[in-house]
């Protein structure tokens, strides 16, 4: 049989998943993480569920996994020391940078400016130039070239970017210069930018091969480190990292173009929604990951995540594809407060964070959290699973208290308040990629995953208007379930920059060609059968002077029939829809992009036994919950005695192991064929 381990390593959890391909079968476990050394968790979560599953490590064939290592180095400064290669004249090209500054009015008056990855004491200058045709105007100067890589060995640079005037177009310059500097310093890791980012706008290229080559280094201290203690339990199954845009990347590629997995971790649980949309039956999804500290969400169309082409880390945005994913500092942990100045209440986005956590946790936490008053409100029961877990409701209770007599209300008022707040901040979160990307959020589903998502998916859905609101099978884990499920992805790009005018179909459908082939030898060369794979197209079309680009998908097929002026309909109505006006301005085609895909998965899901619609039999008991200004009369399920069709009226609580979901008054849920909970306002409501 074949089996696929899916890891997703948090900070607070690590959490598995193992599928058996064939019936559909699943494991799931949580393990503490080990922030130290990450490897440690995985490995006693790796022997863990293979003992829940009764199977050898060995018999693992794909080990699919999403990290936040990458993230973690950006985000701590903890990155490799870069020295950086470029033309000469151009040596302040990471300092110059562009001129946005982000924040309101007066912004530029606070703002730090972050110090750029490569410092300018480490950045060096060679002689030679190629033209924005490709064209060499100089020869490169190889004695400027030795001068250079010696500055940079006596700096003690970890890793080495190469980023030359107009490499896009030609990168002959750039690989004389990597051979040079692979032969002087033979064990640091170079990064040439034609290699990692083959676009136009030279500070973007710098940018992102700089911070790839800055997260390099322990990117592949921790790949490698992890692929040698998997051997040393038998585990020979192919390793493969989840990148920033859903896909798989083998790990030896992850090593080299690391900046494509920067935003693996959240990546994870997009991935996942999609594989619980399609056994849904759901095509439109927007997503609420909580998790203690933060609330990210994405919108996925037509079983489809949207993509955008810069990935943003902390200060950082570096040009390459991720999921759209946004954040917001709302999660389980937020800590509520009353400003002296302003008497009002406000959530987040401090947090309380694992250590020392809510006040309900008993771990030494003091200050009100969002988990705090769902405690209080019942939402949380005290008494978890049989009393496996308990939590501290008269500590939750005491510091919830402190918010009430800020704002002189009594304590229930103050704890609805705290919730109302956060589940506005999501609500807020998701806006940005839906109504502000010019879609209706009542086309859509909300699905609510991570340990805190089915606690507030109900409520943030009556905001949005999106129904039903969804919490899927296992959705503490889906991130890892997710990692489990998608499929190896790889892209190309390149930059075009002509009028369209002037540009003939035939002539894109020829380069659109030569890059399908470049994709296609990478996921070949990771082993995957040539009729496993399949080609998409992107075009980034502008009107001439605009200095942003709308990504169309594109086929060659569609092409010739439709010609030039196919896309450029298409994208006067996408641009129409994006910012509500069309302009009468020449169109430009900027860049051009391949993406190869692997097979998609049909993996089962497993079948719910059917049940008759009464979910008595999964009733532990009844329970008293806060709700709509009133203690109302509820009860508590048992997830895993649920049925096939079971209807669950509202107001009610459902637990499992590794989350919660909250029914409320005025609204009903329906288990569907697969086991996920689909919440709908009941009749009349």
């Amino acid at each position: 049989m074949a089996y696929r381990l899916g890891v997703d390593v948090g900070g607070t959890f690590t959490d598995l998943l193992l599928f058996n391909q064939e019936s559909g079968e699943f494991w799931r476990t949580k393990t503490p993480s080990t922030p130290h050394d990450s490897s440690e968790g995985i490995l006693n979560g790796v022997n863990a569920i293979c003992a829940d599953a009764g199977v050898e490590a060995s018999a693992i064939d794909y080990f699919l996994h999403g990290t936040t290592v990458a993230t973690n180095a950006v985000l701590e400064g903890k990155g490799a020391k870069v020295g950086l290669i470029t033309t000469e004249g151009y040596r302040d090209i990471m300092q110059i940078a562009r001129s946005f500054v982000p924040g309101g009015l007066a912004a530029w008056i606070i703002w730090p400016k972050p110090e750029p990855l490569a410092a300018l004491e480490n950045t060096v200058t060679v002689k030679g130039r190629i033209n924005a045709a490709g064209e060499e105007v100089r020869p490169l100067d190889d004695g400027s070239i030795t001068e250079a890589i010696g500055h940079l060995k006596a700096q003690g640079v970890e890793a080495v970017t190469v980023s030359l005037m107009n490499a896009y177009t030609n990168g002959t310059h750039e690989k004389h210069v990597g051979d040079m500097v692979v032969s002087e310093l033979p064990d640091v890791p170079v990064s040439l930018s034609h290699e990692v980012l083959p676009e136009m706008q030279e500070y973007e290229r710098t940018l992102t091969t700089v911070a790839n080559a800055a997260v390099r280094p322990v990117v592949s201290r921790y790949v490698s480190s992890l692929r040698s203690k998997l051997a040393d339990i038998g585990m020979g199954g192919k390793f493969s990292l989840l990148r920033s845009d859903g896909g798989l990347m083998s790990s030896q590629k992850a090593e080299e173009h690391p900046v494509n997995i920067l935003m693996s971790g959240p990546a994870g649980g997009v991935t996942g929604a999609m594989w619980v949309a399609k056994n849904a039956g759901l095509k439109n999804i927007l997503t609420l990951d909580v998790g203690g500290t933060s609330t990210d969400v994405a919108l996925i169309e037509n079983l489809e995540p949207r993509r955008v082409r810069t990935t943003e880390v902390g200060h950082l945005s570096v040009r390459a594809s991720s999921l759209d994913v946004k954040t917001v500092g709302a999660g389980g942990g937020s800590i509520a407060y009353v400003p002296e100045l302003t008497g009002a209440l406000r959530v987040g986005p401090q947090s309380a964070g694992a250590v020392p956590g809510p006040v309900a946790y008993g771990k030494g936490g003091e200050e009100p959290t969002v988990t705090d008053a769902n405690v209080v409100l019942g939402y949380l029961p005290e008494n978890l699973l049989g009393g496996s877990f308990q939590l501290d409701r008269e500590g939750a209770e005491k510091s919830v208290q402190k918010i009430a007599d800020a704002l002189g209300i009594d304590l229930m008022s103050a704890a609805r308040g705290i919730i109302d707040i956060v589940n506005e901040n999501m609500f807020g979160a998701l806006r940005m990629i839906s109504v502000q990307q010019g879609y209706d959020p009542r086309h859509f589903a909300l699905m609510g995953f991570g340990g805190a998502g089915p606690l507030h998916v109900n409520a943030v859905a009556r905001l949005m208007g999106s129904w039903p609101a969804v919490s899927p099978v296992s959705p503490g884990v889906l991130c890892a379930l997710g990692d489990a499920t998608t499929r190896m992805r790889t892209e190309t790009a390149r930059s075009f920059s002509r009028l369209a005018t002037t540009t003939d179909a035939a002539e894109l459908i020829a380069i659109l060609a030569e890059m399908k082939d470049q994709t296609r030898a990478e996921l070949l060369s990771d082993g995957l059968a040539e009729d496993d794979i399949t080609s998409e197209f992107e075009v980034d079309v502008r009107y001439a002077g605009q200095a942003f680009e709308v990504p169309l998908t594109i086929t060659p097929e569609v092409l010739e029939k439709d010609g030039i002026e196919g896309i450029l309909k298409r994208f006067d109505e996408e641009h129409h829809r994006l910012f509500t006006f069309n302009m009468d301005t020449p169109h430009e085609i900027v860049n051009l992009r391949a993406v190869a895909l692997g097979q998609v998965l049909d993996l089962a899901a497993v079948e719910l036994p059917k049940g008759n619609g009464d979910p008595s039999e999964a009733k532990m008991r009844d329970h008293k919950l806060w709700m709509d200004g009133a203690e109302q009369d509820g009860a508590i399920y048992d997830r895993s005695k649920l049925r096939q069709g079971d209807i669950i009226p509202g107001p009610a609580i459902v637990i499992e192991m590794d989350s919660t979901t909250l029914i409320e008054t005025g609204c009903v849920a329906e288990v569907d064929a697969h086991g996920n909970i689909l919440i709908n306002l009941a009749e009349g409501q």
